[in-house]
């Protein structure tokens, strides 16, 4: 194996690595945080109050993972004909983490214990929320590019995979957004909805990695 293909599958990996590693913090922490209900409360809030770093750290180190994955699959999906709009869209959702680890979110739905539940804006909870964008919108965009780029090479499964990922994700999205935005009905669950919807999104990420690397020495790496 060259030096180019020994770096690809790194940066494959790592992609893999960063969506098992960001989950597994969040669950770590938010099982323990005193005050805190993961049913309730966004993965984001875990970034204030005692042991604010952790969440802060998740973050940052998963954005870079993904970032670097982005360039994995540049070249991976380069032997197979494919654009770059995918992994320019996996880069904006690795930068979008990074900079949601750098600015802090605004405390919302009674976390802190003893804030409001509505949260009261800051310019660091503005542009947390401004970097948390495009990772709940450019990962769906950059499953559905995925998911023509499988149907063309006849991998119908994956095709449909991806696709029903984009759908759940950006559906999970609206539905966590309502409820840490107060709404009746939904406040209740809005960190359970959340961390569906990211558990979702980071096993799309994770097992295309991982399909990537199992063919990465072979001509069409998708190849059943």
């Amino acid at each position: 194996m060259d030096e180019r293909s020994a770096r690809e599958r790194v940066l494959l990996g790592g992609g893999a690595v960063g969506a098992a590693f960001f989950v597994v913090v969040f669950l770590v922490t938010g099982a323990v945080r005193e005050g805190y209900d993961p049913v309730r409360h966004p993965v984001s809030a875990l970034a204030l109050g005692e042991f604010w770093w952790t969440q802060a750290v998740n973050f940052v180190v998963t954005g870079v993972l993904f970032v670097g994955f982005a360039f994995g699959l540049r070249t991976a999906l380069r032997r197979l004909g494919g654009g770059v709009w995918a992994p320019l869209l996996i880069g904006l959702v690795g930068i979008g983490l990074i900079g949601a680890g750098v600015f802090p979110t605004d405390p919302v739905s009674g976390y802190p214990p003893g804030t409001p539940g509505t949260p009261v804006g800051t310019l660091d909870g503005f542009l947390h929320d401004l970097f948390s964008l495009p990772v709940f919108v450019a990962l769906p965009a950059a499953c559905c590019v995925v998911a023509v780029r499988f149907a063309a090479l006849g991998r119908r499964g994956w095709a449909v995979y991806s696709v029903a990922t984009a759908v759940v994700f950006l559906a999970g999205f609206v539905v966590a957004g309502l409820g840490f935005s107060q709404e009746p009905g939904f406040v209740a669950i809005g960190g359970l909805t959340q961390r569906l919807t990211l558990v979702v999104g980071w096993t799309w990420i994770a097992l295309l990695a991982l399909r990537l690397l199992r063919g990465a020495d072979q001509p069409s790496p998708l190849k059943r």
